[in-house]
């Protein structure tokens, strides 16, 4: 079923219930399924918008944050040698990348909203979103990746594989 019929299937009281549900702290919960489906829907969401971003706009001028700027300095000077085009899981979850990142992210907290928000991120940066090319992460490693992407060019190749398409 398609987020947009799960949604419109909650009604306006049950998606106010659902907005409010994903306010809240994560502590408040068990592992309650009904909710990591909103979760889930809410990630997959994010990643769709965002690919039809890069899609239809040259990444190159995309700004994502208003720190942009300081999340590219940091990201660079913390992952010199991340190979932007193709990540590989170890790149976010092996012991020592786990320590770097939650390193890297914890200087945002309170910086970007919901720093450590799960969200969806391709490994190859050339290809959509699918179920081999996508890994969880957190908000902040996202505009990270993206961040650097865009600014190196990465993110280019997805908008002109559609541009000559005729989809832009």
């Amino acid at each position: 079923m398609a987020s947009e019929d799960v949604l419109a299937s909650l009604g306006v009281e049950g998606a106010s219930a659902a907005a409010h549900a994903l306010s809240l702290p994560a502590d408040a919960y068990g592992n309650d399924p009904r909710l990591e489906v909103m979760w889930a829907m809410k990630a997959y969401n994010h990643a769709e918008v965002y690919f039809n971003l890069i899609s239809s706009v040259d990444p190159k001028f995309l700004k994502l944050t208003k720190l942009d700027d300081e999340i590219y300095s940091s990201f660079r000077e913390t992952f010199r040698d991340l190979d932007l085009k193709l990540l590989r899981a170890e790149d976010l979850k092996s012991d020592l990348a786990k320590e770097t990142w939650r390193s890297f992210c914890n200087q945002f907290e309170g910086l970007i909203e919901d720093f450590n928000y799960g969200t969806l991120l391709r490994l190859d940066c050339e290809k959509d979103y699918t179920e081999e090319n996508t890994i969880f992460a957190t908000r902040t490693q996202f505009f990270a990746v993206e961040i650097a992407r865009n600014r190196e060019g990465f993110n280019s190749a997805v908008f002109l594989s559609k541009g000559s398409k005729g989809t832009c």
